[in-house]
């Protein structure tokens, strides 16, 4: 379980991470254009990295025997569910950006 956790906390990071850099609204600046691919490959495999994290701590942080803690399993449930579903936005959204 306890590396379960380490990899929700990695999952958590990748995750804000892409959420901050994500390319929505213009460019900043005139001729930065360019750098926005490199942020559009750049969000994508970091959605597909915090998925691939989230499936991995899921099934670390819930075994078959286990205390039962209700609120923590509801808690666990809610932060990867908000996660893995952000993350699939992204990438139903970064279709759209680069099409």
């Amino acid at each position: 379980m306890l590396f379960g956790a380490l990899l929700l906390f990695a999952a958590m990071i990748a995750w804000f991470t892409a959420l901050m850099m994500s390319p929505h609204g213009k460019a900043v600046a005139d001729g930065s254009e360019h750098v926005r691919t490199t942020v559009v490959i750049f969000v994508r495999n970091s959605a597909i990295g915090t998925l691939l994290l989230c499936a991995l701590s899921a099934w670390l942080l819930f075994p078959g025997r286990r205390p039962k803690w209700p609120a923590r399993d509801w808690a666990l449930i809610g932060l990867i569910g908000v996660m893995a579903a952000s993350s699939v936005y992204e990438l139903f959204w970064l279709r759209s950006v680069v099409s």
